[in-house]
């Protein structure tokens, strides 16, 4: 025997009034805030919504691009003198000669090499 389900549909507001209203969100005019600027705009502007975009952002970068101290003997030609624009030195490697080099950044690490080495920091 096959049991009725008397009970099914009972309870729900935004549909089984017709059997259409049934899927989606289509009868209540969409989910969410969907709407705001066509059929709800009055309901948006009771609540204080603002409609489209405001404001902008400036695109800022904090990464800075990086090199270490055990490149820059690869990097310099024999007279020992580079200038790193835009770049912070790290202090991964040995530093084998006197250097001087120039950069945004330096890590304390790396300053600390390159002048043990008899070399110069300088801070573009």
């Amino acid at each position: 025997m096959v049991k009725e389900h008397t009970k099914k549909g009972r309870g729900h507001r935004t549909y089984h009034g017709k059997h259409k209203n049934q899927r989606g969100g289509g009868s209540r005019g969409g989910r969410g805030n969907a709407g705001n600027c066509k059929h709800h705009f009055v309901r948006s502007i009771m609540r204080g919504d603002q409609m489209g975009k405001h404001g902008f952002k400036v695109p800022q970068s904090t990464e800075m691009d990086t090199m270490n101290v055990g490149m820059l003997d690869q990097v310099i030609g024999p007279e020992g003198r580079i200038e790193l624009h835009g770049m912070k030195v790290l202090g991964s490697g040995q530093v084998t000669r006197k250097l001087i080099v120039g950069a945004a950044a330096f890590s304390s690490s790396a300053k600390s090499k390159i002048e043990a080495a008899g070399g110069e920091v300088v801070v573009l």
